[in-house]
């Protein structure tokens, strides 16, 4: 039967694997259906901008494992032949890897990210890496390599930032599935900006080995999908322990690692407490308002599955929290630093390097804040006290969840619509004032999820977070896939083949 009689647009792993499997479909006909994409709507037609380079090596990995397959009659693993889209922040041996930044184009990294090893180990195919802002420094896309990456929803929004490529790429079927990082919010933004699924699990449990940092003590890679069963089989995979990064010690206390895909047929709606953080909703005003009503929408559709609605829950001193555990211009500078330094072959060896040379985009304003802050952070007077107020707004927000007995808060992962570039050009929002709830779940450690909440009547994609206890990670999941299967959010993007210019 061949590949003619397969389905390639909004594919899922099962699916893939499955027909794999039938002989109706070989992994190397996956990889060139996707690169073929990849060249229409890159840098053709809308010209996304979501890919910075194809894996040069990924056809002649895919025929490698289509002969593992026809020798051995099974797949080599639980990803085997999954075309993945890895954002340009994880290194990958032998595909240059810019980590955003003009001035590392040529930068061929000599071993893969822990993450990365995880996935090829377990057959996948690193097909593509993909846009982000500079150093991950920011809630846009602007990039010194890539420039801007567009909303394939709205051609003249933002994609989001700073895993912009990952969530604009996989919403284009770009890739089957994609890999984020997570330091403020750059995993959920730009899912929600998608109608994507992202997920930020608790601090800790995926290495952030080999991934460029921001805020080391914040830091997550994480997956980005278009639904939640591919999201579990990719935890399944990349969650764990790893000796090359201590955070990762966090991982022995995840009774459910291993587990995510298994306990998804456990999900249900019925009986569920979530509560409602409305002081985490915009105002009544044109710029909110719109993101508001799918919010709400979204409450009723849960409310009508039987789910327990706990309204107007508050989080004690909201703001205060938010900046007082804001550390981006305090730590990122030591971080990037400690990171560039590091390495053997980095052209550039230290953040003020690349800050000096200019290899970032103009409109990347948190660099100049990152510019300003310390050399050595632990000797600002204040240093600790932020640190300890990240501890005490952890506390107070399981104090939420567990006073108001819920399993998990939601509320809108951005206040406002993704930003037309008009706005973001005229300056309209900074990276330090621009209205997004993901630092919540950042800023505290734990665990949120962005899930497709809908469209607004202009087609313009809305997510809501649903933000849990440490490690609750598979209860996350479960919440979204019942949802899903209920509401069935997920509408990918029409493409033009050609943009025409009046």
């Amino acid at each position: 039967m061949g590949a003619s009689s397969f389905s390639f647009l909004e594919t899922t792993i099962e699916e893939i694997q499955q027909a794999i499997q039938k002989g109706n479909l070989t992994s190397f006909e996956l990889v060139e259906w996707y690169i073929e994409r990849i060249q229409s709507f890159n840098q053709s037609g809308p010209e996304l901008n979501a890919i910075v380079n194809v894996n040069e090596k990924a056809r002649q990995e895919a025929v490698e494992l289509d002969r593992y397959f026809k020798e051995n009659g099974e797949l080599k693993g639980s990803l085997h032949g999954v075309p993945i889209l890895v954002k340009d922040q994880a290194e990958t041996k032998g595909i240059p890897t810019t980590f955003g930044s003009s001035a590392f184009k040529e930068y061929i990294p000599k071993s893969d990210a822990t993450l990365v090893e995880r996935l090829r180990e377990a057959g996948a195919i690193i097909l593509a890496k993909t846009s982000m802002c500079d150093f991950a420094a920011g809630w846009f896309s602007f990039s010194s390599v890539t420039g801007q990456t567009k909303n394939p929803y709205a051609l003249n929004r933002e994609a989001g930032g700073s895993s912009a490529g990952t969530s604009c790429g996989i919403t284009s079927n770009f890739g089957a599935v994609g890999i984020g990082e997570d330091t403020g919010g750059s995993i959920r933004l730009p899912s929600s900006f998608n109608n994507l699924f992202g997920l930020r699990v608790t601090t800790g449990l995926i290495s952030r080995f080999g991934f460029s940092p921001l805020v080391h003590f914040q830091d997550s890679p994480g997956p980005i999908t278009r639904t939640v069963k591919d999201m579990a089989k990719l935890l399944d995979v990349i969650v764990g322990y790893d000796e090359k990064d201590p955070f990762t010690a966090a991982a022995i206390q995840a009774r459910d690692a291993g587990k995510y895909e298994e306990l998804l047929k456990q999900s249900t709606l019925e009986g569920r407490r979530i509560g409602v953080l409305r002081g985490a909703f915009g105002p009544d005003n044109d710029d909110s308002r719109p993101v508001n009503q799918v919010i709400e929408s979204v409450i009723e559709c849960l409310k009508a599955a039987g789910a327990i609605i706990v309204d107007s829950v508050e989080i004690p001193d909201l703001d205060r929290f938010l900046e007082e555990t804001s550390m981006y211009t305090l730590q990122s500078k030591k971080d990037i630093t400690r990171f560039l330094s590091s390495r053997e072959n980095t052209p550039l060896k230290s953040f003020m390097e690349v800050y000096n040379a200019k290899a970032f985009h103009p409109l990347n304003d948190l660099f100049h804040d990152i510019a300003d802050g310390p050399e050595e952070p632990a000797e600002q007077a204040d240093y600790y006290r932020h640190r300890f107020a990240q501890e005490e707004f952890r506390r107070t927000v399981m104090n939420v969840l567990a006073s108001h007995k819920v399993e998990a808060l939601l509320f809108p992962d951005v206040k406002v619509l993704p930003p037309t570039y008009e706005e973001l050009h005229a300056e309209k929002w900074s990276c330090l004032t621009f209205p997004t709830n993901t630092t919540i779940s950042s800023q505290t450690g734990l665990p949120s999820m962005s899930v497709p909440g809908g469209f607004t009547p202009d087609g313009i994609p809305v997510g809501f977070e649903l933000l849990g206890t440490p490690f609750s990670e598979a209860s996350l999941l479960q919440l979204a896939y019942a949802y899903e299967k209920l509401a069935k959010p997920r509408k990918p993007p029409v493409l033009p083949k050609k943009i025409v210019n009046h």
